[in-house]
């Protein structure tokens, strides 16, 4: 009676879940709708309207392997950012020394000025710098800033739109290389060299690079997700010159903004898009990152009670609550050995009341959702590996990924 019980369960429950379960066609398609977008993005004089905007970022090359010195590194993209000091020694090839600390930002200062958030950057990395017996040292910075913007130098970087919670007023439309020299300016206690400003992407493939020189793709999959790659300068129609690469970070997140992805929406999707504080934008990502997954599995999960497939039919406070059932519990639910357990447990801290048949359909939710993101990121993956390949007239191509990412680095699958 109970695998009856079950199979009747999971066959119904499948139904609701159909949308998200994308056949090899359908991503293809997908894929080769993000190829159009790229070479749209990459056009002199379509790059304005496209949806993947297709940045370019100055960096010219991949390491390889000479660089040395003492740097300090900002890392700024979600809702901590991270200083670092780091030596390289060029004899070893190797990184010698990293140390780094980690400093959380509030809520109200994700959502208040420009300033106030570039002066709590700037008073950590004064604390960073005397916690290292630092001060009075002028070491380059390099500034890994994760949202999309237009690189006009190394050094010059023009806030296109804030992404992922965040929406600091006197920010969009302004260098924020500026906004920071202004806030560590303003502070008068210390003083930085020169700045180099990329995308956390870029950030990925030139520090895997570093260790691994076939790398020439950087991909994050976490609070958000983007990627960068090596293009062939005689296809980047916004810069001057013909020869060489440069690395363009794609801004894959924006794909779809143009409606191109509505027949894979869900009715969930398009729920998360209206509640999120920057409806209409970043599609692509909205249904891949961190951010979001969580609020996917809880409205499906909303839905799938309501119509009594789920619990009895009886809900909790928390379950109707947006933001409660967080992206860390799909990756602790997905964990191989105690996934079942660790469901009842979350369950259980939710004020729902479940049987052993719940806590597998909610464990069926989570991996449904979760596959679909990693499906979506490897049809934009091999987009992007397809188009490098072409670029370069190979038949095949060898070529190394360097990722990182909360979601990447937490999910057991």
């Amino acid at each position: 009676i109970v695998s009856h019980r079950l199979s009747v369960s999971f066959l119904m429950v499948q139904e609701y879940l159909e949308p998200f379960c994308l056949s090899l066609e359908k991503l293809q398609e997908v894929s080769a709708r993000l190829k159009r977008d790229f070479s749209r993005g990459l056009g002199k004089h379509s790059h304005h309207k496209a949806p993947v905007k297709m940045l370019p970022t100055f960096v010219r090359a991949t390491p390889d392997g000479t660089e040395k010195g003492d740097f300090l590194a900002l890392d700024l993209g979600g809702t901590n950012f991270r200083v670092l000091h780091v030596r390289v020694v060029e004899e070893q090839q190797k990184v010698l020394k990293m140390d780094s600390q980690i400093c959380a930002i509030p809520q109200d200062m994700m959502l208040g000025t420009g300033e106030q958030l570039f002066d709590h950057i700037a008073a950590c990395l004064s604390d960073f710098l005397v916690s290292q017996d630092l001060k009075g040292q002028t070491l380059p910075l390099g500034f890994t800033f994760s949202f999309p913007c237009e690189q006009k130098e190394i050094d010059k970087s023009i806030l296109i739109r804030w992404t992922k919670g965040f929406n600091c007023s006197g920010v969009e439309g302004k260098d924020v290389v500026k906004l920071l020299k202004e806030a560590i300016h303003r502070r008068g206690d210390y003083d930085i060299g020169s700045v180099a400003m990329v995308n956390d992407t870029v950030g990925t493939m030139m520090s895997c690079g570093y260790r691994d020189q076939s790398c020439e793709i950087g991909m994050i999959i976490g609070t958000g997700t983007n990627a960068c790659y090596m293009e062939e300068m005689k296809n980047v129609k916004r810069v001057e010159g013909e020869d060489g690469r440069m690395c363009i970070n794609t801004e894959w997140g924006g794909f779809g903004d143009d409606g191109s992805l509505k027949d894979i929406q869900t009715e969930f999707d398009r729920v998360v898009d209206k509640m999120s504080i920057n409806t209409g934008v970043h599609t692509f990502e909205k249904m891949i990152s961190g951010m979001y997954l969580g609020e996917i599995v809880r409205l499906v999960l909303v839905k799938l009670t309501e119509d009594k497939l789920l619990f009895k039919g009886q809900s909790s406070e928390a379950l109707k609550t947006p933001g409660r059932f967080e992206t860390k519990f799909i990756s602790e639910i997905e964990e191989q050995d105690n996934g079942l357990e660790n469901a009842q447990n979350i369950l259980t801290k939710l004020g729902l009341k479940w049987e052993l048949v719940d806590s597998r359909v909610v464990r069926l939710v989570c991996d449904t959702i979760s596959s679909r993101s990693a499906r979506l990121c490897a049809a934009a993956l091999a987009t992007i590996a397809n188009r490098i390949r072409v670029n370069r007239g190979l038949d095949h191509l060898k070529t190394t990924v360097g990722v990182d990412g909360t979601v990447y680095r937490k999910h057991p699958k």
